[in-house]
């Protein structure tokens, strides 16, 4: 008796543990949408911020800047979080900009170090075809070509035939809301909730 009850309410725990994550993913997604009613100017330049909470003018940003402004509307700093990893693990993170130790202006700016922080902090989803894989609140990121890399947020929106979620990014016409999942090729996928 007593083992059947025990079980129950570890059912119940893991029910209602798995609809508050669901619950964070559908508000982080929404927060990315509310980004999108904003006039944003792509501007990849580098700028001096404030630590922590730090963010570019307001009228600019990138990709990043999409997943970084979704996140802090939950009271999440990426900023800090990400400075504080690289502090502690440099070596885990690329160097491609030839930096000799972190840079708290623009770390969390770039999609690589994103990458990297979500996969350790993160959970790491399947890179797939299937469309029903990419849920809201996920993370995905592409490979324009070359090395560019892109991000962007999966929204809770439906494209116009039902197949698939729309993606919350700037790729260069501000914060936007846009049916292209699969348009490029996708390197990353993610979820990560602190």
């Amino acid at each position: 008796m007593k083992k059947a009850f025990y079980t129950s309410i570890f059912l119940i725990f893991i029910f209602f543990q798995s609809f508050a994550q669901s619950g964070f993913y559908e508000k982080l997604a929404d927060s990315a949408l509310t980004l999108t009613k904003q006039k944003v100017i792509y501007d990849p330049s580098y700028s001096t911020i404030d630590y922590p909470n730090g963010d570019v003018a307001a009228n600019k940003g990138v990709c990043s800047d999409v997943i970084i402004r979704a996140y802090r509307k939950l009271g999440i700093d990426l900023q800090k979080e990400i400075h504080l990893d690289m502090k502690e693990n440099f070596s885990k993170y690329p160097k491609i900009w030839g930096l000799k130790q972190p840079d708290k202006n623009i770390d969390h700016r770039r999609v690589p170090n994103l990458m990297v922080f979500f996969a350790r902090k993160g959970t790491i989803k399947p890179i797939s075809f299937n469309a029903a894989d990419y849920q809201p609140g996920d993370i995905v990121c592409w490979n324009l070509g070359g090395e560019i890399t892109h991000i962007g947020i999966v929204s809770r929106i439906k494209s116009k035939d039902g197949k698939r979620f729309l993606i919350i990014h700037n790729i260069g016409a501000g914060q936007v809301l846009e049916d292209c999942l699969f348009d490029y090729t996708i390197i990353g996928h993610y979820r990560y909730k602190k």
